[in-house]
């Protein structure tokens, strides 16, 4: 669960965090939740308690020991901005991404409003990286709250992509992927959505990442994922900024 992963954009999940509640229609088919309810009541198993949020602190110094460089998403299996989580477990997990400079960490929420409220409180290593969650254009203003906090790099996650986003609030941010939902009730992806994000992208400079196709048998990631005859997998470039540690 902590080492390996099949996300295309990662190498490696961490999860000092299991467990979430769903906010936004994007939630609706959740991944995470399917695959943690499945061993509810097995004792012993991670996710014996299901999808029910709680603290894993005995995974919060794990990345220590992992001596290869690699790019870890931060809590796949949960959100760690969630309002249960108190600030000061937050900023154990930020104090950890600090230690382990060798890495890159990817920390993805659709609670974007409260991580901006709690910025100025955490510290911002430059191995950092954070996300939005923002799934239709119902949800843009995540975009915003993630151009306000001082992250070495600043990321917007269209996964599930569930209806146009025809004017993205792309200054300062440095990334966008895209994806179409998987499983069995998967919600359509129209390319013509795709195209859109990615000319936005291409106009403003911003990376661009098309993950997977989606769908309710096969998500059609990979070499599948082509869009007008190509893959899309480009990354963020990297960058320093002086006032980080």
């Amino acid at each position: 669960m902590s080492y390996r992963t099949g996300i295309e954009w990662t190498d490696a999940t961490w999860n000092p965090v299991i467990g979430c509640t769903k906010i936004s229609i994007g939630c609706e088919n959740c991944y995470a939740q399917k695959l943690a309810e499945r061993f509810r009541g097995v004792a012993g198993h991670p996710f014996e308690r299901g999808f029910d949020l709680r603290l894993v602190p005995q995974k919060l110094h794990e990345p220590l020991d992992w001596k290869s460089p690699r790019r870890v998403f931060v809590c796949s299996m949960s959100d760690l901005f969630h309002e249960s989580i108190p600030l000061s477990y937050i900023h154990q997990v930020f104090q950890t991404m600090a230690r382990a400079r060798w890495h890159t960490f990817q920390v993805l929420t659709k609670r974007s409003t409260r991580m901006a409220q709690l910025s100025s409180e955490l510290p911002w290593p430059s191995n950092a990286w954070v996300g939005a969650t923002i799934e239709s254009a119902a949800y843009i203003d995540r975009a915003h709250d993630i151009q306000a906090v001082p992250a070495a790099v600043r990321f917007i996650s269209l996964e599930p992509l569930l209806g146009p986003i025809p004017r993205m609030p792309l200054e300062g941010i440095d990334w966008v992927i895209v994806g179409g939902e998987s499983g069995p009730h998967a919600r359509p992806l129209d390319l013509d959505w795709v195209r859109s994000i990615r000319d936005q992208c291409l106009e403003s400079g911003v990376a661009f990442f098309f993950k997977q196709l989606g769908g309710r048998q096969n998500k059609r990631g990979r070499e599948q994922a082509t869009l007008d005859g190509r893959q899309w997998h480009q990354f963020p470039r990297l960058k320093t900024i002086a006032a980080m540690t």
